[in-house]
């Protein structure tokens, strides 16, 4: 998420009321998760077993709740808790704005753009040429929408991230400041969910096509003619590259990349990052071959135990 405009180093640290390390008119551009920080950002970490990660990382300020050595060309904020600080700043930066009308008059549609009966778009949605958007179809605010693409009934874009801190008295949630990008040609079935990021895009890649109930999670990525089949959840944070198929019902874990022309059947489960021009099946996902060869394995198991038990009674 980038700010509007570049703010310094003792603003930042005053809207969340922290110390810092570091020249008070360093510059910061914005703010964003450890997989896609950029110079100029803001990241966060609370937990030793990330420090290094975050320090070593591309972002330029550490909102660290640890007083440590700061690399140099980067600066630091001390907070005693950098999951709330970091929410403050998502507040402040990107709040929530209620919509006053079925279309927000922020709302930018594209020519020849149909947008059937209880559509609901939000603020600053933008939607390009022949598009067709279906009834009772949500698009929350900051939504980018090629041309050429279908969504049909049901389907909700840019819900938040399903991403909660476990505290002792609760789940504290870290609020979504990111958005929802739809490419060009791309169809979305009905009773779809595509969460937007935390801070950043979650990206539909050019002529891909989601059947009906796909749930797409924060920050997770789709690359080109990319095709997902119902009932299939993605989570969030995952890498999909170009012209991917995904039968239905696979679950995929976060955090991963699927390689360019992967084949994932139907009800697998992804738990590592698979090589690209592969097919695969089953719990936990593996080369197709292999996997049905290990079935057929299990199979003659019954068949050698009797023999075995027929070896001890001789």
């Amino acid at each position: 998420m980038k700010f509007n405009k570049q703010q310094s180093l003792k603003k930042i640290a005053n809207i969340i009321n922290s110390d810092f390390v570091g020249d008070e008119n360093f510059p910061v551009l914005g703010m964003n998760e450890i997989h896609v920080v950029e110079p100029g950002d803001i990241v966060f970490v609370d937990h030793p077993k990330y420090y290094d990660k975050a320090l070593q990382s591309k972002a330029t300020v550490i909102l660290i709740n640890k007083e440590v050595a700061c690399p140099k060309g980067k600066a630091l904020l001390i907070s005693d808790d950098p999951f709330r600080d970091f929410n403050i700043l998502t507040k402040h930066f990107k709040p929530f704005i209620p919509s006053t009308s079925s279309v927000s008059n922020t709302a930018i549609i594209g020519k020849n753009t149909i947008i059937q009966p209880n559509v609901f778009i939000g603020n600053n949605v933008t939607i390009g040429d022949n598009c067709v958007i279906h009834p009772n179809v949500s698009i929350y605010d900051n939504t980018v929408i090629g041309n050429n693409v279908t969504i049909h009934s049901g389907t909700v874009l840019g819900a938040d991230a399903f991403y909660y801190k476990n505290r002792p008295e609760k789940y504290d949630k870290l609020l979504s400041g990111g958005n929802v990008v739809i490419k060009d040609n791309v169809d979305v079935g009905a009773l779809c969910t595509i969460d937007k990021g935390v801070s950043a895009s979650t990206i539909i890649g050019e002529g891909t096509k989601l059947d009906n109930q796909v749930h797409i999670g924060h920050d997770t990525v789709l690359g080109k003619r990319c095709l997902v089949a119902s009932q299939t959840g993605i989570s969030g944070c995952v890498v999909i590259e170009d012209f991917v198929t995904i039968w239905g019902q696979a679950g995929i874990t976060s955090g991963i990349t699927i390689g360019e022309k992967a084949v994932i059947s139907a009800q697998s489960g992804v738990s590592k990052s698979l090589e690209g021009n592969k097919s695969y099946f089953g719990t936990p996902a593996d080369d197709f071959r292999k996997k049905y060869k290990e079935i057929a394995s299990i199979r003659l198991i019954p068949e050698i135990l009797k023999k075995i038990d027929s070896l001890k009674n001789e």
